[in-house]
């Protein structure tokens, strides 16, 4: 963060683009949108009320539910291991197995840049991590909204890089059972169904998982329960309904190997993580309003509560203390939006308008534990933060063939802090009113080439403590300012291409510290410096016909500290640790008859640093290959084989921080079979 924040016109690209923009004619069936979708996603009454990801654009991604429920996985965020420009990171720690992020930021929970939404509810902790995404089990999605840009003026806080919104099941009277057993002990049963009568609809979903995992010591159980009820009026002007969302999980920690530890044997547990083990809860409630004020106003209003508790003992090295990690955290918010869609001789013109609020409640502590008895506080924060935002954007098509989409943000943020342990209260910094202005562009220079532009600004303040003016002297909110400049083709019916280069900057970052022994009062976060991210996208999703469909996407990415922090010089010029500089995925799946299908699909990324200095090596490149088949038994029951690391690839995720450093193994080849049912 900087008390002068970068403030630069317009860059050069986008001004070139937008030039370009009125170059040739086109048609306006090409304009429709930038999103790319892969499987299918299935359209109710209830989507009808929902402002699209469409809207925005960028490189947005949508990813069906087809898909998705299909996965065998033991956490959803394993889910955007398909999703293309995505890294997703595997810690595979109890509670804190793993995470998922994009364009050059990494998963490690330093700087978490991405805003996690379930159905429109906002899901990050205090810190940006997506505990509550564990809450939401494949069979009951029905698509994944992936936004990648700073151009998306919906969100404020924790949309430093895009945001992600999973969208679970509406309405309707279809469901599905599903019974999996495979490698490492896994059982898994998940149900939902879906009960539509009239004018009102309810959904329940419900699930269990249990596995050993692969590594000693790595057992862990899982729960998972969540209710819809809805009630429409009859005459279809307005809509309202309560959502609530339960999760547990117990789980114990195989802890994390030298690296000499890892070679001998990665399936070890070393005997000083005996004691290490974690507990986790997370619940959301939320009450939904929709309605529609004549032909050209639609309105939504929602508020909500999210409740999460994570318990975690846990020795990072042989040589270090167990610590218990104790979190509690209560956030209630509000969000307005309307959106307006007038008679104009335009087009098209669209104006969209919202302002939202979130109050949090939160405690985080640390205590020096032997066998999971305190013998020393290290922390005991008790801290509450406001945040008050608002927007205007507008789409406006002067044109059948080009759309001008100019926006507006502003948030601020409130809060105090309290430290039992060494007396210290304070105040949030003035952050004051951080203006996010966006502007976004496309034109349809024929009926199957889109080109588009975007530019705009996100924030980011510190979590924990880090936002607090526990010393004197006062921050601004770190700026990041990010462009993007593609093309989307569809040559073929069902062929969707999309190429972009991007960058991002941040005018003073900041990133957790995250202590691997901690200390009395330790600080949550620490200067990074000025950073560039900048990199290019390829994708492709081909979908001729039901019988088969295919998806690939290669992305190439860099973070650079430009201007380090004074204190830490040899990082100038050096790479952020854990970003890798290639990220990859693929897939195709084919139905020959009715009965059978199979599939093959794999995802891997290049080595990363994994310290700022870069001269520690790199680790964490993989390659990976699944393989599976499906076979009908009768219209509503069908059996799934799924072979995942098929090649039984050896690769790992690695950490350095505080002087010590940390390897977890990826999982070997696992076979899983599933019986589902329709219900």
């Amino acid at each position: 963060m900087t008390k002068n924040p970068t403030r630069s016109p317009l860059p050069l690209h986008l001004a070139i683009a937008l030039g370009c923009l009125c170059a040739s004619p086109a048609s306006a069936s090409a304009q429709e949108g930038t999103a790319l979708t892969l499987g299918t996603v299935q359209v109710t009454d209830a989507d009808h009320w929902d402002r699209s990801a469409h809207a925005v654009f960028s490189s947005v991604d949508v990813i069906g539910g087809d898909l998705l429920q299909s996965q065998r996985v033991e956490h959803s965020w394993e889910l955007l291991m398909n999703a293309p420009g995505v890294q997703v990171t595997q810690f595979k720690m109890g509670t804190d197995a793993g995470r998922f992020s994009f364009r050059g930021f990494n998963g490690e929970g330093r700087v978490n840049a991405v805003k996690l939404l379930i159905d429109g509810i906002p899901s990050n902790d205090n810190a940006g991590g997506m505990p509550y995404l564990d809450a939401v089990w494949p069979l009951d999605i029905t698509a994944m909204e992936i936004v990648r840009g700073t151009n998306d003026a919906r969100y404020g806080l924790h949309a430093i890089a895009g945001d992600v919104n999973v969208v679970t099941r509406q309405g309707g009277n279809d469901g599905q059972l599903s019974v999996t057993a495979g490698s490492f002990g896994t059982q898994d049963l998940q149900a939902a169904k879906g009960f539509e009568r009239g004018a009102w609809s309810q959904n329940y979903f419900i699930g269990w998982r249990q596995s050993a995992g692969e590594r000693d010591h790595a057992d862990a159980t899982q729960r998972s329960f969540a209710g819809k009820w809805f009630y429409t009026a009859a005459d279809g002007v307005w809509r309202g309904g309560v959502t609530a969302r339960y999760y547990q999980n117990a789980a114990l920690e195989a802890g994390y190997l030298g690296y000499a530890e890892l070679q001998a044997d990665p399936k070890q547990s070393p005997a000083y993580a005996s004691d290490d083990r974690s507990e986790r809860q997370t619940r959301q409630s939320a009450l939904h309003f929709d309605g529609r004020i004549g032909g050209d106003w639609v309105w939504a209003a929602k508020a909500y509560q999210n409740d999460y508790r994570n318990q975690r003992w846990v020795t990072f090295t042989e040589g270090g203390a167990q610590q218990e990690r104790f979190n509690d955290e209560t956030q209630r918010g509000l969000i307005l939006t309307a959106t307006w869609r007038p008679d104009t001789s335009l087009a098209e013109l669209v104006v969209d308008a919202g302002v939202d609020g979130q109050w949090q409640d939160n405690i985080a502590q640390r205590y020096r534990t032997v066998q999971r008895q305190r013998q020393l506080t290290l922390r005991d924060w008790d801290f509450d933060l406001e945040t008050r935002g608002a927007y205007v954007q507008a789409v406006i098509r002067p044109l059948d063939k080009l759309k001008l989409v100019p926006a507006y943000r502003v948030d601020r943020i409130w809060g105090d802090f309290a430290d039992a342990s060494t007396g210290v209260q304070a105040p949030v910094y003035d952050y004051g009113l951080i203006r996010q202005p966006k502007f976004s562009a496309s034109y349809a220079l024929t009926d199957a080439v889109v080109v588009y532009a975007n530019w705009g600004r996100t924030f980011q303040i510190g979590s924990g403590n880090g936002a607090y003016r526990t010393q004197a002297g006062n921050l601004s909110p770190s700026i990041n300012q990010g462009w993007e400049s593609g093309v989307k083709w569809s040559p073929v019916a069902g062929l969707q291409t999309r190429a972009a280069v991007w960058e991002q900057t941040a005018s003073d970052e900041v990133a957790t510290i995250l202590g691997v022994n901690g200390s009395v009062g330790s600080n949550e976060v620490g200067n990074v410096g000025s950073t560039r991210r900048r990199g290019w996208d390829l994708q492709a999703n081909w979908q001729p016909d039901t019988r088969w469909r295919a998806w690939a996407s290669y992305s190439r990415q860099k973070a650079i500290i430009e201007v380090p922090d004074p204190s830490a010089p040899a990082t100038g010029g050096r790479q952020i640790e854990n970003v890798p500089n290639w990220l990859a995925s693929v897939g195709v799946e084919v139905s020959p008859t009715d009965d059978w299908t199979f599939s093959a699909w794999g995802n891997g990324q290049g080595d990363y640093y994994v310290e700022r200095t870069n001269t520690l090596g790199r680790h964490g490149g993989y390659a990976l290959l699944n393989l599976g088949v499906t076979f009908r038994l009768d219209l509503h029951t069908q059996l799934s084989l799924q072979l995942k690391n098929a090649a039984d690839r050896a690769y790992l995720y690695a950490w350095h921080d505080s002087g010590s450093s940390g390897y977890s193994p990826g999982d070997g080849r696992a076979l899983y079979l599933s019986w589902t049912r329709e219900l």
